[in-house]
Order: C-alpha cells, then structure tokens, then sequence
C-alpha cells in the first residue's frame, strides 16, 4: 500500500498544478486603488482523484488534514529573505496576503492571492512583479510552511508571467507575450493535456469591477455589465492555448 500512496502523492500534485479552477478580479476604488485576488480552486481535481484511492489510502492522516489559514507574506518571511528585499518588494510583500483552505476528504482544496494596491502605479509593479515572488523563493518559503501544510502554490503562480501590463488611473491594459506564453506550455503543456485526457477542463474567469464607467474595451469576447462598470471574460486555458490573443485586454474608463 505505500507503493500505491507514493505514486497518488506524485499524481496528486503533478494534476493540481493544471487541474484548476482560476478566476483573477480586480476591484478599483474612487480613489484609485485596487483589491486583487487570484483565486485557484482545484476541488474539483480532488475530487476526481480521491474516486482513485483505497478506504485505507483514503483514511491516513494525510488524507485527514483540514486547513484554513491566511498569512501575511511579510510577516511570514523568514529574516534571511525578508533582508535582501528592496523597498518595493516589501511594500508588495506587506500588502499581500495567502489564503489556503484545504479539506481533502470534503473534495476541497483552494488557495487565493490577495493585494491591495494603492494606485495605479502600486497596481503596475505589483502585476508584473508578483511571479518574481515565486522565482526568488519568498513564496515557497510561506506556502510551504508548516501552518500551511507544505503545500505550494509556487506552480500556479508562474503562470501569471506571461502578461505584459500598462496600467494607469484610466486604463488597464495586458497584452499576452507569445514569446513567454510559449515557453510556459513548453513547461506545463503535458500537465494540461493529462487534465484534458481524465475530462477535467480548467475554467479561466477574470472579473473587472469599476468605480466608474468602461469607456472602451477591445477584447469581444469579455462582457460590459448593464451599468459598464464590470467587465467579465470566460474561458478556458484549452481555449487560450489555441489562441492566447483571447486574454488580451485593453480597457479605458
């Protein structure tokens, strides 16, 4: 039986990394700040594979672990990195918190990224900077933590940097680098198609919530709300890999 629970600890978190649930939203303030929150459900993956397992595989204390936790990135650094950080990455860091709520043996398994920026120009740094978190290991360092269960959600992260940003207080502009979209299924491509292969889509939805109204926006498939405050875009990462150009978007308000 500890063959078999070594191999499903592999194709858990080798699935997780693709199998998910995503939705980015954005909510601007009057005085231009904004509240950002990646969200990535994999439940539904959990609960695909957890059909897979034994009673007794289901039953071990791994299986058992129920979390929900919210820690400040900051404060959960440990001094060796926290010291090497800039002013900016600090400010980013101490804006920025990790909520992870985790309950296997309920089917559920979610993790957000939230920040508050400032304005427009904390908005700019913070979008094109928050994979660097990953990359320079201050975000392993809080996910893998013990409060957190050792998960890490530096894979779900990556995928974020692909974008290239210009956000100012009137408009919110990002545009897919094909170059860097390319390297990233280069990576993650064979986890996408095992997803696809066991019938499990992965849902991509970002929400845009205005203090006032959209004046244009380029991108066809996104939805304008009534009052043209919310800006609403559904697809799928299956859809964006046959046409990345589906996540670009250019909005003036």
């Amino acid at each position: 039986m500890k063959k078999l629970y070594l191999s499903f600890i592999f194709f858990f978190f080798l699935c997780l990394t693709s199998c998910v649930d995503i939705e980015e939203r954005y909510d601007f303030k009057p005085d231009g700040a904004c509240n950002v929150v990646y969200g990535f459900d994999m439940s539904r993956a959990v609960s695909v594979l957890m059909n897979l397992m034994t009673d007794s595989v289901r039953e071990t204390p791994q299986f058992n672990l129920a979390k929900d936790t919210t820690l400040n990135f900051y404060n959960a650094l440990p001094d060796s990195i926290a010291n090497k950080m800039n002013a900016e990455e600090i400010k980013m860091a101490q804006g920025s918190d990790l909520a992870v709520k985790m309950d296997l043996k309920n089917n559920i398994m979610k993790v957000s990224i939230k920040h508050e920026a400032k304005n427009a120009a904390d908005l700019q740094y913070y979008l094109q900077h928050l994979s660097n978190i990953s990359m320079n290991s201050e975000l392993s360092n809080v996910t893998q933590s013990k409060q957190v269960g050792g998960f890490d959600a530096q894979p779900l992260i990556t995928s974020q940097s692909y974008y290239n940003y210009e956000v100012t207080p009137h408009k919110f502009y990002r545009i897919i680098d094909k170059v860097k979209f390319a390297a990233f299924l280069k990576k993650a491509g064979a986890k996408f198609a095992m997803a696809k292969a066991m019938l499990i889509d992965m849902p991509y939805k970002v929400v845009l919530n205005f203090a006032k109204p959209v004046k244009k926006i380029n991108n066809s498939k996104a939805l304008l709300s009534a009052d043209r405050k919310r800006v609403t875009l559904v697809t799928s990462m299956d859809e964006v890999m046959k046409n990345p150009a589906l996540m670009n978007l250019k909005i003036d308000f």
